[in-house]
């Protein structure tokens, strides 16, 4: 019995809590890792799993092993990190979660710039307009745009971007487009954490709107997707705001009013940075953007939206 490979199933099963799912991670059969773990169980003569037809569990025996086999493989997964980091040759699997607007936009031509410097490196791009927990969908990095990231996270700022206001054809339809900063008392507004007091700027005049909505959110992705549902008027980085008022479904608003930035965060937990190819490629994004000019976008964004 191969002792590590076993060990490295059990562990793997105990974290998808199934057979099936722990196969798929480890692209092998399922039999393969069932016989692992019975093998596991026959040289430590205890029952480590409780098996039914729909769940996995652990028995009393495998609660005390798991915390054993945790610690062998974040020391075999150490190890694999220093030897790799002493390499310049980069390789293994990175997840990247990112808002889809930003994703299309911005973010794959830097994956296809990284993986070229980097050809043994693979990228799972989840791309969702929803907030991603980093243990559960086991992502590496994840992409935000907010103004304050959740604090039980390790944070980068990675730059800041545009911002305009927005709505959908029809909601304005519906509820009028405002021409004045002073008439969004009147409409819906989609609120960012609790940031009522928006501020504007024309003619070198700086005042603030103190806005209302029934929508508050911490993810700027749950807010513009609320507007796409016709909920309210949504202030957006406009980079990911582009491809929705590029194809119609949303409309800029009061746009010679906003001078506004969001900032861009890559946000991690503390053991993925550990990693060289997580380290190398936040780094990577940092350079990348902050060489893009990402102001220039704006008028060629609000011009083709007419």
């Amino acid at each position: 019995m191969d002792k590590f490979i076993a060990i490295k199933s059990f562990v793997e099963v105990t974290k998808q809590n199934s057979f099936t799912e722990a196969a798929k991670q480890l692209q092998i059969g399922r039999l393969q890792v069932s016989r692992h773990v019975q093998e596991l169980e026959s040289w430590l003569h205890q029952r480590l799993l409780h098996r039914t037809t729909r769940q996995v569990s652990l028995t009393p025996a495998g609660q005390t092993a798991l915390r054993y086999f945790e610690r062998i493989m974040d020391e075999f997964n150490a190890l694999q990190s220093q030897a790799q980091a002493q390499s310049t040759q980069l390789y293994g699997e990175l997840r990247i979660a990112s808002p889809i607007g930003f994703a299309n936009q911005s973010l794959l031509p830097i994956v296809e710039g990284f993986t070229h410097e980097h050809p043994e490196v693979s990228i799972n791009i989840l791309a969702s307009d929803k907030m991603t927990d980093l243990v559960a969908d086991r992502v590496d990095i994840a992409l935000r745009f907010t103004e304050l990231p959740d604090e039980n996270l390790i944070a980068r700022k990675l730059l800041q971007l545009g911002a305009l206001l927005c709505a959908s054809p029809r909601y304005l339809e519906k509820h009028g487009n405002p021409t004045h900063p002073k008439e969004l008392i009147k409409h819906n507004c989609l609120i960012h954490m609790d940031s009522v007091d928006w501020q504007f700027q024309a003619n070198e005049e700086n005042f603030t709107v103190k806005v209302s909505g029934n929508v508050k959110a911490n993810s700027v992705e749950i807010l513009l997707n609320s507007a796409l549902h016709d909920h309210g008027i949504v202030k957006a980085p406009y980079d990911i705001a582009a491809p929705y008022i590029e194809s119609g479904q949303l409309i800029p608003v009061l746009s010679s009013y906003t001078n506004w930035h969001f900032s861009l965060w890559a946000v991690y937990l503390s053991r993925s940075y550990q990693t060289p190819r997580v380290r190398r490629f936040i780094d990577f994004l940092v350079q990348t953007l902050q060489e893009q000019d990402k102001h220039s976008n704006l008028s060629a964004i609000l011009s083709k939206a007419g």
